[in-house]
């Protein structure tokens, strides 16, 4: 996932906890409103605030969202006309960055150190996952918030994300620790102003997205907060942070973010976790073939290229496991976490390549080996964005392909 869960031990009294509980009836869970029903599941939105969000794999949120990224090129041709930009379209920048929790650091001090080298890019689209969707919003409105950035991920500690509870309050509720902290953080640098330079950009053709999980659908779910931020509604602010935790919401670590929606006149509750429990990282669904679509639309060509920040070493970690049930399904869960994030690199790739996307890759070098004693352990982080900051500052090394990677024969890298 990508905000690390607490630690071993913990997990697995919350688990043997858990058993006790399941056998014994009566205990009570936090109540919620019902669930929408399956056959109503892509009608589903906020009321208002229609057409904010994508649900992949139903096909017309899939030509929504294709259709909001030709009129994003048509918004950005009307600025850059009435600026009094000549010639064809700038190249189109995407970043992705990826879930890691503390491991956030790299990619705040990477973004940093790349506006220090001079060379960092205003880039046409942002997106994030779980640590990323906390990253993007700042990354997105661009130098000015490097400040924010910095401070953020060298300055906090485990109590400024969540708050442990008692074993028995993680049994009867939701989570093994509430997350006010973090939404108290995120309320701290997440404001109207921030909505308001957002806002702007999406005008300028601009687009911001941030991943979510329906954990009822077991479904991935992009979120448009440029668009969400242009809406001016009231309740976009808040409606912008929620989002963010949510992405950020482990599931059985952190308590899920419930969302009212309605359905075919029907008000229905759904909950959203961590968007990696779905996806690591990712720039657009397969799906859309952006370089055919502009095509068939008559829609000028141009050079797109696209970054990927991936807050993760993508080396095997080695360790001796003991041989206890608990220590061997952590083991193996974490591995299946970063193995689906060296797959999603795959994926990315593979689509840039059809897309003519020029691929670039970072991550956590194999040399970072500072101590890491807690989660969000404050000087570890320090660490991680001071190597983030002195690697993109000197000029970052981007790799071209994701690790492993030989292209068939006939097929040029």
């Amino acid at each position: 996932m990508g905000l690390r869960a607490p630690n071993t031990h913990a997990i697995i009294i919350f688990l043997f906890g858990l058993v006790v509980l399941l056998l014994a009836p009566g205990c009570a869970t936090p109540p919620r409103q019902p669930a929408v029903p399956e056959r109503l599941q892509n009608q589903a939105q906020i009321p208002g605030l229609e057409k904010i969000r994508y649900r992949i794999g139903n096909p017309g949120d899939m030509a929504e969202m294709a259709r909001e990224g030709l009129e994003s090129v048509r918004r950005e041709q009307a600025y850059l006309a009435a600026s009094g930009h000549p010639g064809p379209l700038p190249p189109a920048v995407f970043l992705a960055i990826s879930g890691g929790g503390d491991n956030g650091a790299f990619g705040a001090g990477l973004l940093n150190g790349w506006t220090a080298a001079g060379t960092r890019p205003t880039f046409k689209l942002v997106t994030g996952v779980s640590t990323g969707a906390l990253t993007a919003p700042f990354a997105f409105a661009g130098p000015a918030y490097d400040a924010t950035l910095k401070e953020v991920y060298t300055t906090i500690s485990a109590k400024d994300i969540l708050a442990p509870r008692s074993l028995l309050a993680a049994l009867t509720s939701d989570a093994m620790a509430d997350n006010h902290p973090l939404w108290k953080l995120i309320a701290k640098y997440v404001d109207q102003a921030l909505l308001d330079v957002i806002a702007a950009e999406y005008a300028r053709g601009r687009l911001l997205l941030v991943g979510t999980t329906d954990l009822d659908a077991r479904q991935a779910i992009i979120w448009n907060l440029t668009k969400l931020a242009a809406s001016h509604d009231p309740r976009a602010l808040d409606l912008f942070r929620t989002l963010m935790v949510a992405s950020a919401a482990i599931p059985g670590a952190f308590p899920p973010t419930m969302i009212d929606v309605e359905a075919n006149g029907q008000p229905y509750q759904e909950m959203h976790v961590d968007g990696g429990a779905m996806t690591q990282v990712f720039i657009y669904p397969p799906s859309l073939r952006i370089k055919d679509e502009t095509h068939q639309l008559g829609l000028q060509q141009r050079k797109r290229i696209a970054y990927v920040i991936r807050n993760s070493r993508l080396d095997p970690e080695w360790a001796q496991v003991e041989r206890s049930t608990m220590t061997i399904a952590g083991r193996a869960i974490s591995s299946l976490i970063q193995t689906q994030g060296i797959g999603d690199l795959y994926r990315i790739y593979l689509t840039t390549q059809r897309d003519g996307v020029d691929f670039n890759l970072a991550y956590i070098p194999d040399s970072f080996n500072a101590p890491h004693t807690e989660d969000f352990d404050t000087e570890f982080m320090r660490k991680l964005y001071a190597v983030g900051y002195d690697m993109a500052a000197k000029g970052y090394p981007w790799q071209k392909k994701p690790p492993g990677f030989t292209a068939p024969s006939g097929i040029n890298e």
